[in-house]
């Protein structure tokens, strides 16, 4: 179920930094506390294939999202000793050493349970275990949320696995939204920062269609 519009769940979770230190976050309270939006990003597993460049294209472009008064913040079912492994290998060697925005080590899924991201493809219960039997990796699809400076989602986006992010659309998404906060227009399709916004009723529509 999205939960675009809603706010995003009020719930601590592991998280390391880039130095090895493990910590309990709070997406919402970051936010709210700092006044700042949040990028988290979601993907599937530590050591595997699109995942490391994914995380080094957000770290390429990390000036950027705190030009914009954004957080990025990172995120998988990995514990925070095989994150910090993985922070610890070198780039040309498959890791992410140099990433520095914070990755949250959801080991227990206790998030993504929630967001309701996670692989499951069927569950099928046992009777002579009275126990669940789970088809699917139960990892996270590459799953993306920007929320606000008040906790509430603006965007929600779900990848499968072999497809990696475009970073730049998060930027877009970004500006947009900070330009509908700023002066209450809307912003149209393929709309880019300094081009042509729209007042939200006919007469914005029809003069925006008539110059585009």
């Amino acid at each position: 179920m999205s939960i675009v519009g809603k706010t995003f769940p009020d719930i601590q979770v592991d998280a390391m930094n880039e130095m090895g230190d493990t910590f309990k976050i709070n997406i919402l309270e970051e936010a709210k506390k700092n006044k700042k939006k949040v990028c988290l990003f979601w993907y599937p597993k530590d050591f595997t294939y699109v995942c490391p460049t994914e995380l080094h294209a957000f770290q390429a472009k990390l000036k950027e999202f705190e030009d914009k008064n954004t957080i990025v913040i990172g995120a998988s079912c990995d514990t925070p000793e095989v994150h910090f492994a993985w922070l610890s290998t070198a780039k040309d060697n498959g890791g992410i050493e140099g990433v520095t925005y914070p990755l949250v080590a959801d080991s227990n899924r206790n998030l993504a349970n929630m967001l309701d991201i996670l692989d499951i493809q069927s569950e099928t219960y046992n009777e002579a275990t009275d126990s669940f039997i789970l088809e699917g990796d139960n990892v996270t699809y590459r799953a993306t949320y920007l929320i606000d400076e008040e906790g509430t989602v603006f965007h929600e986006g779900v990848n499968h696995m072999p497809v990696g992010r475009n970073v730049n659309e998060y930027l877009r998404l970004i500006d947009a939204y900070a330009h509908v906060q700023t002066h209450g227009e809307v912003c149209p399709a393929n709309w880019e920062e300094g081009s042509q916004a729209m007042s939200a009723d006919s007469k914005g529509t029809a003069e925006y269609l008539k110059n585009n």
